[in-house]
């Protein structure tokens, strides 16, 4: 979850690793879009994990949607876009596939509206976006809770950034609760032309994930299931949603506690997820 400018698409290179892997023939490259306070536009700290690597030894084109961890819809769309076109251009090829994480999930359904970029995107797969608002959003908003100082500080913190990024920080906020997503849902409707599959995770209990420990039972006294920021509930969306495991938290899925929780072997969700990508024709 975090910042700087748009940059020229950022293709994550195989490494030339010895031994042979199974390689898998996507027709489109994928696109990972992260979701709020993360940042993919530079090599200092890679969000998903072990993902890039194990994608691009398959053999599939993998680079980084250049997203802002704090931007609205409106904005990250168009960053989207940009990428997209520069993505294609470098490529030859048509299309894209976009795996998308958490908000990033919403920023592509928006780009794919707003742009009409039916035809240019293959397949969205959302991983635990809060298709219909996330409840600790609905806290944070409606008690106030970006204006306390000790939150604001927190959260520019994580972002590297100063307090002048409250007003953002409120606006993405107000962006991601329940009722802002019962508008937004009236209105971004998802292009035919593209196929969509939602996928979600939830936690098994609190001690799954100690850093989403309130937080899951929060939402759990509200809407039950959940990740640790997003219901069960909020993930699903559409006619193709699928819980893809239990006891792996919101942050897990992808990858960024490789070096805690080798053992879930994160990785290999998306090498199967990309293998249903490619039997569709993608």
């Amino acid at each position: 979850m975090l910042f700087s400018s748009c940059s020229s698409a950022k293709f994550v290179q195989p490494a030339n690793d010895e031994g042979a892997v199974e390689q898998i023939e996507l027709k489109y490259p994928v696109v990972l879009v992260h979701g709020v306070a993360l940042y993919d536009k530079t090599d200092f700290l890679e969000i998903w994990g072990r993902i890039p690597k194990t994608l691009t030894d398959r053999g599939i084109q993998v680079f980084h949607g250049n997203t802002e961890g704090w931007s609205n819809y409106e904005a990250n769309a168009l960053i989207l876009k940009e990428t997209i076109e520069k993505i294609l251009k470098e490529t030859g090829k048509e299309k894209v596939n976009i795996i998308a994480h958490s908000k990033g999930g919403l920023d592509s359904r928006y780009l794919i509206w707003k742009y009409n970029f039916g035809d240019k995107v293959a397949s969205l797969t959302t991983i635990c976006t809060p298709h219909h608002g996330a409840e600790v959003a609905d806290l944070i908003y409606y008690q106030r809770l970006v204006d306390k100082e000790m939150i604001i500080k927190a959260l520019a913190l994580l972002g590297e950034l100063d307090s002048n990024i409250s007003p953002i920080i409120y606006e993405v906020t107000y962006q991601l609760t329940t009722e802002y997503m019962k508008e937004f849902n009236e209105k971004v409707i998802m292009d035919n032309r593209v196929y969509c599959q939602n996928m979600y995770t939830t936690m098994k209990s609190a001690s799954d994930d100690v850093l989403f420990r309130y937080t899951y039972k929060y939402i759990k006294g509200i809407s039950g299931a959940n990740d640790g920021l997003v219901s069960e509930v909020s993930a699903k969306w559409g006619n193709n949603s699928a819980k893809i495991r239990d006891g792996v938290s919101h942050r897990e899925i992808i990858d960024i506690l490789e070096e805690i929780s080798p053992v879930k072997n994160i990785p290999a969700i998306y090498v199967g997820i990309v293998k249903g990508l490619r039997d569709k024709g993608f």
